[in-house]
């Protein structure tokens, strides 16, 4: 992903008004983010902890999409979960429920798209062998760091369409 502005992200949002996205918090490192190894901008609010965001490059444009963290059961430290952009399992915690509410009319009437993501959005670092996930060995695939970072793109393309109602 190419380096990106406050300003960029802030006015990259489809599915929250600009008021919205004024107000959210950046992530704590954004200074130093490692921008060649992301595919993605996805990040927690530090003030919010319920809330999330990613922000990807979309048919040249960036597309922002603000998300809600489903408060669900605490997981224990042996079960495992899947995120369902980078296929990393996670034990406990590391997965969580992640709603967007939906663009246009339908998102006005209040419809939203779920997805089972990686809990810190921090996607394109455990595909890339970058970060390992808590509480134990990665699945073997036969896949190289490159088709698995096209998985993840794929798999976030079609979560984004489904968010713009493309």
């Amino acid at each position: 992903m190419r380096p990106i502005t406050e300003r960029d992200i802030r006015t990259s949002f489809v599915n929250c008004s600009k008021g919205e996205a004024t107000r959210l918090g950046l992530p704590r490192d954004f200074a130093d983010l490692p921008w060649d190894d992301l595919d993605f901008l996805g990040w927690r609010d530090p003030g919010a902890p319920e809330r999330a965001y990613l922000v990807a490059e979309r048919d040249g444009r960036l597309v922002g999409i603000a998300l809600r963290v489903t408060s669900g059961a605490s997981r224990s430290f042996t079960a495992r979960s899947m995120c369902s952009l980078c296929l990393t399992t996670h034990t406990g915690g590391g997965v969580a429920l992640m709603t967007a509410r939906r663009t246009g009319e339908a998102g006005r009437q209040g419809n939203t798209v779920g997805q089972y993501l990686c809990a810190d959005l921090a996607c394109s670092l455990y595909v890339r062998g970058r970060k390992d996930a808590a509480g134990g060995a990665a699945v073997e695939e036969s896949l190289g760091v490159a088709e698995k970072v096209t998985r993840t793109e794929d798999n976030l393309r079609t979560f984004l369409d489904k968010v713009r109602g493309s």
